[in-house]
């Protein structure tokens, strides 16, 4: 029945007419150099946060045993 429905479908598109595209404001290679330019744009201030973790120097996390949910990663320094 599916498979009926299917070919009836595909049949159908293939008879239709062809449909006029919608008008376009600029010419399509230009949609692609202004998406182009978006993502270059979006990457460089996605790189320009690379380096805020060199911007102080690293601290020893101290493990407090009191904290209601301590991390895992202390190697049972708190206890």
């Amino acid at each position: 029945m599916l498979f009926q429905q299917i070919a009836t479908t595909i049949a159908a598109a293939g008879e239709a007419e062809h449909e006029e595209l919608a008008p376009l404001w600029a010419e399509p290679w230009v949609f692609g150099i202004v998406m182009f330019g978006i993502l270059m744009v979006m990457m460089f201030i996605t790189l320009s946060y690379n380096n805020l973790g060199n911007r102080h120097t690293v601290t020893e996390e101290h493990a407090d045993p009191h904290r209601q949910h301590p991390n895992k990663h202390d190697h049972k320094q708190g206890h």
